[in-house]
């Protein structure tokens, strides 16, 4: 496929699923108009939800530059969306005002604000006026009242006070300092971190753990009250990038993967981290960028573009291939997949980037499973808890 129509695909991808979440929350209807009723369980976080994921999702992109002149048309206007939707989710009066105080599933979303707030922040951030900012900030700083869950859910609380240093404002160091060296007991080896003291067969390494892990270091390098965390900046890329390897390793030659574990119905946002490091690019050097892109993009169309994943009322369904109710957990409302949109970060790169201007090749099961000859695979050697030991 011409590279450059992939691109279009996956930008035509995006903003038609994140199209009613920024055109109902930009005139303070979200919370009206979403069908939160699909699962009705966690209803009152639909909306938020599925902004605060969009928003991750859209975030890079949402900054890019040099971009061709028809795709620069529809970020301009995603981005007008996008910030006339702060201001609701910033304003107590309005029915979109997004209240972390309740804690609960609040905590988690604060957390992907804040990825978006870090994302997109040399545009979106210094477009704010002052009186959004200052209540985007007390927004977030009011999840403090709330314990997270002792398992990823650290992570979210970390990331939106790693946010809050990066963006100058009062922040917690405790929780943030807490966070990453919790996780470093619970990391297992190759490239893994357990959830919580166990380990589980999911992709939570993908949807929270390694991008908050690697986002909340990068937030706070150069704090003055962090700089004892930059011990942990290296290993954790290093396991970052072997989990990358193990994510694309995992891409069937059709582009299906496994469908491991809760939380499946975020469908493409399995894939974040190796989205991620694609954007970053900072991708292992046996995953060439080419490679990435075509494995993303035979997994987008999989879990994407099949049919019934957008309802015909516009909305993301629950499934992964698809709609699929019964793979939802009791957790989630329709606002839930939109986690799914965190793997188009690669959009954030210039279409003059490797990731999108090299030739269209094999990844790694493609090749294999073809009869290609390719090199075998090795772990990570790096024992648990390694950085404890670095003074």
């Amino acid at each position: 496929m011409n590279t450059m129509t992939t691109r279009q695909l996956w930008c035509d991808t995006l903003t038609r699923i994140s199209s009613p979440v920024f055109h109902h929350m930009s005139v303070g209807k979200l919370g009206k108009n979403i069908p939160a009723a699909r699962l009705p369980k966690c209803a009152r976080y639909a909306s938020m939800e599925a902004f605060c994921r969009s928003f991750a999702g859209a975030a890079p992109w949402l900054a890019a530059k040099g971009l061709p002149k028809n795709e620069e048309q529809v970020r301009r206007k995603t981005l007008s969306l996008v910030l006339q939707s702060l201001e609701h989710a910033a304003n107590p009066k309005s029915a979109d005002f997004l209240d972390f105080s309740g804690g609960g599933q609040a905590i988690v979303e604060a957390a992907y604000l804040a990825l978006g707030l870090l994302r997109s922040e040399p545009v979106v951030w210094n477009s704010l006026n002052t009186r959004t900012r200052k209540n985007l900030v007390q927004s977030m700083q009011s999840i403090r009242a709330h314990k997270p869950n002792f398992s990823n859910w650290l992570l979210f609380a970390a990331t939106v006070e790693a946010c809050l240093c990066h963006l100058g404002e009062s922040y917690d160091p405790m929780r943030l300092d807490y966070a990453i060296r919790q996780h470093e007991q619970w990391y297992l080896g190759d490239g893994a971190y357990g959830d919580g003291p166990y380990f589980h067969w999911d992709y939570y390494n993908g949807y929270v753990i390694q991008p908050m892990l690697l986002e909340s270091l990068a937030a706070v390098s150069g704090a003055k009250n962090c700089a004892d965390l930059d011990k942990f900046r290296e290993p954790m890329r290093q396991r970052a990038r072997r989990y990358a390897e193990i994510q694309e390793r995992l891409i069937a030659p059709d582009g299906t993967f496994p469908p491991l574990g809760r939380s499946i119905t975020y469908r493409f946002g399995a894939f974040q981290l190796l989205a991620l490091l694609a954007w970053r690019q900072d991708l292992p050097d046996t995953l060439p960028a080419a490679q990435v892109r075509c494995a993303l993009t035979a997994v987008m169309r999989q879990t994407m573009l099949a049919p019934g994943t957008v309802g015909n009322d516009g909305w993301l369904t629950i499934g992964l291939h698809g709609e699929q109710p019964a793979l939802g957990d009791y957790y989630n409302s329709t606002g839930s997949p939109y986690l799914a949109l965190c793997s188009f970060l690669p959009l954030g790169l210039s279409p003059k980037a490797k990731f999108w201007k090299d030739r269209d090749c094999d990844w790694t099961a493609k090749k294999i499973w073809s009869g290609q000859n390719h090199a075998t695979d090795h772990c990570l050697e790096d024992a648990p808890n390694r950085c404890l030991h670095m003074t």
